[in-house]
């Protein structure tokens, strides 16, 4: 019998874990708008100081495979603070670096440990009623979401008033504050005990068992990738075309946020059984944002409503996405967010890439193809999953 508290009134509590989930999350994109004042600061070429992108991404991609699967079987309600502190010291080892490689240290530390969002969220669902779980997802992805769009504009504005360590400090301050709050507030979780070798098997098992774990996992990260295309091309379009500094393009994926806080109603709607809907909402509003993101070389206004609606259609896809996969297992509510992320995150790195190639080979009207193209893929998953799901009902 599940004897775990129904948190879904304690609104306090679930806003104080939307802000660990933005800070969590944000916390991996601190250093992108800082490399120039990095290298400035470290006299050392600027290829090396840009490693630590690279190195802030792979941490958090070896954190979501081998340490978010250890949520179904630990103490969550210490594993989680833990966490958070252990990503809160590495902010503060990039804080306080005397050299490039201690900064290399910190931000691998943090990247590694700052999944501890991504047990959160699956946690939070434990903590609900079924009826309350995407409502709940759907808050605390407001709360992540926007802590990734907010991270990059307040390390740049932080950077150019008072230096690009200020960022790192109140970041690991406001990490470790609130590690010790969660510890003492996160109700107490059952959770089954099993070793770490079969952890990672029984990844594997979920993989071949849940076709549309697989299925959804193929549509957020063909969505994502779709966005990534969109992200490792904003800077170089609206400085070639518009002549914005960072700063005023900082400024204008800030409208992404509401994109991000639609989340919660995204996910209201879930819960009552229209999280078909959602998604294919969501993947219309995908492609009707290309419509706009390509005359937006022409027009910035195009170019800003363009990036509103993707923000809002990707928001739509990851909460219905993540509604559907949490009640897959429930035993098991870690491990396929561990698969679905992971997924999600290489569809991210590949569109990333694949956005850079088709500037450098097709300008503006190749990436917007490239965008659509990957949007049209995550549809035809969408459609398979779809198939799937009527193939359980009819059996």
């Amino acid at each position: 019998m599940n004897t775990s508290p129904d948190i879904s009134q304690d609104k306090t509590l679930l806003w104080l874990m939307a802000l660990a989930c933005g800070l969590c999350a944000g916390a991996n994109y601190y250093c992108q708008p800082l490399i120039n004042s990095i290298h400035t600061y470290f006299q050392v070429p600027e290829s090396q100081v840009a490693l630590t992108v690279t190195f802030a991404q792979v941490s958090y991609a070896l954190g979501l495979l081998f340490i978010v699967p250890v949520g179904d079987t630990v103490n969550k309600t210490k594993f989680i603070p833990l966490l958070m502190f252990l990503a809160a010291f590495g902010l503060f080892l990039c804080a306080f670096s005397v050299n490039l490689p201690m900064l290399w240290i910190g931000t691998i530390m943090t990247g590694l440990f700052s999944v501890a969002a991504q047990i959160l969220i699956p946690f939070a669902t434990m903590s609900v009623k079924p009826e309350k779980m995407g409502e709940v997802v759907g808050l605390l992805m407001s709360g992540l979401l926007v802590g990734i769009l907010l991270s990059t504009s307040l390390a740049g504005l932080l950077s150019n008033l008072y230096g690009w360590q200020l960022i790192y400090i109140i970041s690991g301050v406001l990490m470790m504050g609130l590690a010790i709050i969660l510890k003492k507030r996160l109700p107490h979780i059952p959770t089954v005990r099993m070793a770490y070798g079969k952890i990672l098997h029984s990844m594997l098992q979920l993989i071949r068992q849940e076709k549309r774990l697989v299925y959804r996992a193929l549509i957020g990260a063909s969505a994502f990738a779709a966005m990534s295309v969109l992200f490792s091309t904003i800077a170089v379009l609206l400085g070639s075309s518009f002549g914005l500094p960072d700063v005023a393009v900082g400024l204008v994926t800030l409208i992404g946020v509401f994109g991000a806080l639609s989340t919660k109603k995204i996910g209201k709607i879930a819960d009552r059984g229209h999280g078909k809907l959602i998604t294919w909402a969501g993947l219309s509003l995908l492609a009707v944002s290309w419509s706009f993101l390509y005359f937006g070389a022409q027009y910035l206004w195009s170019y800003i409503i363009g990036f509103g609606l993707i923000n809002l259609g990707l928001a739509s896809v990851h909460t219905s996405n993540q509604n559907v996969i949490f009640h897959l297992r429930p035993d098991a509510k870690s491990r396929l967010n561990a698969v679905y992320m992971t997924s999600y995150f290489i569809g991210g790195a590949c569109g990333s890439a694949l956005g850079i190639y088709a500037w450098h080979h097709g300008g503006w009207s190749m990436s917007c193809l490239v965008g659509l193209t990957l949007v049209l893929c995550s549809a035809c998953f969408a459609w398979l999953d779809q198939q799937h799901l009527r193939r359980q009902q009819l059996a």
